[in-house]
């Protein structure tokens, strides 16, 4: 018999029926990449149900892969032929068919058992409200209760116990707690070989928790029945099982007959813990966590399990599966039972079918091996996949300044001073070396800065930032301490704890001096500045040709220069390809990942191309629902561009965008978004056009924004434009007034992705320039100059007239960026907008090719600044008089 599956015609589970042609193109295209093992590149504009596709044609795959498992334990049994009409064989594939079934029922079961604990819960929580306050004021009285410690140096002295595989510090009396809940598990039963085994699962991942936040209830959409065997999809033959009775039997009626999946959302400590007093006393929570954690009995976190309630954690992991939690409901959960949801959540990633994941737990190794994620076998989907270079990029980057580096040696060598006489060989030698290779480090730095000041002092046009290779890096620190194994010192570091140990020291003397600015940072939970160092040490102590350094002048007005170093991959591709090697498949998927070529060379060139598939989506709207037209030139008949030269020296260059787009106010209705290429060339327009009141006249047209400086003022802003839409798009349907708001924004700063602005927000989004990157920038210049060298390297060399891939990445930068910001309007199936791109350069082939594949065949260049106004104005005026009639 063949196991291999095929790819569906249709997918009942979704939940708009029948969903639309290109929706089930996508679900057919992810079903088979996941089948086939592949790599697979998706864009689908917002608006198309990509949450929906994704998470349909994904859980359809796993069900199917679920009865192929039960299909090839049948065979296995049967010796090959499960079709086999020996009554023998019928009889035992009848048995280890029922005993699958009641393994699953009985699973089933229990969390059906979680979830009705947990609506009792829910339902006497406000009777508990007073009683839990008390609890919490006396623990929190207890907590800040002055524990006298022994004048006792020896808790400062290195461990020599290895340290837990998941790098969390943990006492011996928590790591007896632990044994002790694996072994209740197993006198439960629950550590059974079918539970014990992690099934097969998908990891979720989105940049932030607030775009996670989305696929839950998207997840509850969905309607798949139970059960759902392996060929329910297809027309031909069926092996279909007894129904089961529905998990949520005995709940609610809702879902009764469908498939409810077992769901975890994993988060940082930030949005998971519950110990108020810990939130409010920390400066750095993970650290403070970690503190408590290597506390004794009695000082450890009140929300751990006590000796004798270890089946607590237990139960909570269960309510975890039994019903889908958002990061919010899961802290709540938590609240609950008086239980610390960010280790229940960990304790339910083995048997979770969909974990839902912040990028940088999924992305980094050492957060995976702490939470236990193993990717082999297991289907890896990356939403909002255009951030993902950025962040791969970001997250291989430590930065370390002068003073945590000195501070660091000091307190050291104030540590070995101290305790040289009690100090084993061993870690004498360790410790010695550390303080050869810091002081290596500090005097670089200081002779780096003394060289940059004195060029300074002399005048002399310097660059206040210098990157380096690893090879010229490692030569300033001397042949002493770059004949160090850094690799020995990280993890020697580790396994002694001795970070915290000498930080602790330092502020135990700080105290005993009456240093008052040290003692105020004693707080619990301040990082150890050795640790920072240790992170530094261990980007280092990677043999990568991809590395650099850079070191930078700091300066700050009043104050004395400083350096900041920095470490940084080039490349993105090596920390991502471990997700790419262990993973059964990873889909990338976003609603504009053009240019699809760009996410190849930069993370897949060393995958096989035979795996590797891509599936550009159509947008849902009718095609006369969008407009796109390149504004080559404006009304004096000369070309528009927009280059960082032309504006800054040339205020005529900026009148002129002023009169364009007063224009174009006069004939578009309701909310346009102006979208610049960066804050300085917005500044500037806003100025100019304040002089010549060019701002008075959008304001008779439309009520003017501007995007904040503060993150903290987007939510006012948008408000007050949402209000200025809707109240004066009203009066404008009944005069010649046109009314609605004007929106001025950056491209790729606070609102240009992730931004919901449909229908009446954004009848028109109008893109000023290309926002090309920054050539000022050192680390910029590095990565061109590296890019090139790994193509000249390979040997594949282009043709003529074609561009090198210094230049390829440097353009495709500035066109993922304004993609995004296209990607602001058209947010559902009956929604419509004009897209006007101001800048000659948007018409140049190169550019063309970069845009959406969405956009299709409609971009329009017009010859003259007058025929794109008059087809504006046609295509407004058409689509209003269709909206009121319909």
């Amino acid at each position: 018999m063949d196991l291999e599956l095929q790819t569906p015609e249709e997918f009942s589970a979704f939940p708009y029926q029948p969903p639309y042609s290109i929706q089930v193109d996508l679900m057919r295209h992810l079903y088979t990449s996941l089948e086939k093992r592949a790599v697979t590149i998706v864009e689908s504009p917002t608006g198309t149900g990509k949450t929906l596709t994704l998470l349909t044609s994904s859980l359809t795959w796993l069900m199917d892969e679920r009865e192929r498992a039960r299909k090839g334990k049948m065979k296995e049994v049967a010796g090959g032929d499960i079709e086999a009409k020996d009554w023998v064989v019928e009889q035992t594939l009848a048995r280890i068919r029922r005993e699958m079934e009641a393994d699953e029922r009985e699973y089933e079961d229990k969390l059906s058992e979680a979830r009705k604990r947990e609506q009792q819960l829910r339902r006497k929580a406000a009777g508990r409200l007073n009683k839990k306050a008390v609890g919490a004021t006396m623990r929190r009285a207890y907590l800040q209760k002055r524990i006298e410690e022994d004048d006792n140096d020896d808790i400062f002295l290195p461990e020599d116990d290895v340290h837990t595989d998941d790098g969390e510090h943990i006492s011996a009396e928590l790591r007896a707690l632990m044994d002790k809940v694996n072994r209740i598990q197993r006198s439960r039963g629950l550590n059974t070989e079918d539970e014990e085994m992690p099934c097969t699962k998908i990891y979720y991942a989105s940049r932030t928790h607030s775009q996670l936040t989305q696929v839950l209830p998207e997840l509850g959409k969905l309607k798949f029945k139970l059960p759902i065997s392996v060929t329910d999809h297809h027309r031909s033959q069926s092996l279909s099982l007894p129904q089961k009775r529905s998990i949520g039997d005995g709940d609610d009626g809702e879902n009764e007959g469908q498939k409810q999946f077992r769901a975890v959302s994993l988060g940082s400590r930030k949005q998971l813990c519950i110990n108020d007093n810990l939130r409010d006393k920390s400066r750095d929570l993970d650290e403070a966590c970690r503190e408590l954690l290597g506390e004794k009995e009695g000082k450890r976190c009140q929300h751990l399990p006590q000796l004798g309630e270890e089946i607590a954690m237990i139960d909570f992991r269960d309510q975890i599966l039994a019903s889908p939690k958002d990061i919010e409901d899961l802290a709540e959960a938590g609240r609950l039972v008086n239980t610390c949801p960010y280790f229940a959540s960990r304790k339910a990633i083995p048997q979770a079918e969909l974990v839902t994941l912040p990028y940088n737990l999924l992305l980094q190794k050492s957060a995976r091996e702490a939470l236990g994620i193993d990717l082999k076998g297991q289907i890896v989907i990356i939403d909002e996949a255009h951030n993902l270079i950025p962040t791969l990029l970001s997250l291989s980057t430590v930065k370390l300044s002068y003073s945590a580096l000195a501070l660091s040696l000091q307190q050291v060598c104030a540590y070995v001073q101290r305790f040289r006489n009690r100090l084993s060989s061993i870690n004498m030698l360790h410790l010695k070396r550390l303080v050869v290779f810091l002081d290596a480090l500090k005097k670089a730095v200081t002779d780096w800065k003394t060289e940059k000041l004195a060029a300074v002092g002399s005048k002399a046009q310097i660059d206040k930032a210098e990157v380096m290779t690893m090879v010229d890096f490692t030569a300033k620190l001397g042949k002493k301490a770059s004949s160090i194994n850094l690799l020995e010192i990280e993890g020697y570091l580790k396994k002694s704890k001795i970070a915290r140990k000498i930080a602790g020291y330092s502020d135990k003397q700080a105290e005993k001096e009456g240093d008052a600015m040290l003692a105020r940072k004693t707080k619990r939970g301040t990082l150890p500045p050795l640790h920072t160092v240790e992170d530094f040490m261990i980007s280092l102590s990677h043999p990568n040709d991809d590395g650099r350094v850079t070191f930078t002048l700091v300066e700050g007005p009043g104050q004395e220069g400083t350096v900041e170093l920095k470490y940084q991959l080039l490349n993105p591709a090596p920390n991502f390809m471990e997700v790419v090697e262990e993973a059964r498949s990873v889909v990338l998927a976003g609603g504009t990942m053009s240019p699809i070529s760009d996410v190849i060379n930069q993370l897949f060139y060393s995958v096989p191309l035979e795996r590797i598939t891509s599936f550009s989506c159509g947008h849902v709207i009718p095609e006369e629902n969008l407009q796109t037209m390149v504004v080559a030139k404006g009304p004096k008949g000369l070309d528009l561009d927009f280059k960082a030269g032309r504006w800054q020296g040339d205020p005529a260059v900026i009148s002129d965008l002023g009169q364009i787009l007063h224009n174009y106010a006069c004939v578009v209705p309701a909310g346009m978004i102006v979208f610049f290429p960066s804050y300085s060339f917005l500044n500037t327009a806003k100025d100019i056009w304040a002089k010549n009141k060019t701002l008075d006249r959008f304001g008779t047209k439309k009520k003017v924004f501007f995007e904040p400086q503060e993150s903290t003022d987007v939510d006012t802003v948008l408000r007050e434009y949402a209000a200025a839409v809707h109240v004066r798009l009203w009066r404008s349907w009944q005069s010649s007034y046109r009314g609605g708001a004007l929106l001025f924004a950056v491209i790729g700063a606070k609102l240009s992705e992730g931004l919901n602005f449909a229908d009446d927000l954004a009848r028109a989004v109008v893109i000023v320039g290309l926002p090309f990157p920054n050539l000022g920038s050192p680390e910029l210049r590095e990565r061109m100059k590296y890019v090139k060298a790994l193509e000249e390297k390979s040997g594949r060399f282009r043709e003529a007239g074609k561009k090198d891939a210094a230049a390829e990445l440097y353009e495709n930068m500035c066109m993922n960026a304004v993609n995004q910001s296209i990607g602001r309007a058209i947010r559902h199936r009956n929604d419509w907008a004009s897209l006007l791109l101001l800048d000659r350069r948007y018409s140049t082939p190169s550019i063309r090719s970069k845009l959406p594949k969405w956009i299709g065949k409609k971009l329009v260049v017009n010859e003259t600044f007058g025929q794109t106004v008059k087809d504006l104005a046609a295509f407004n005026a058409q689509r209003r008089k269709q909206s009121l009639s319909s």
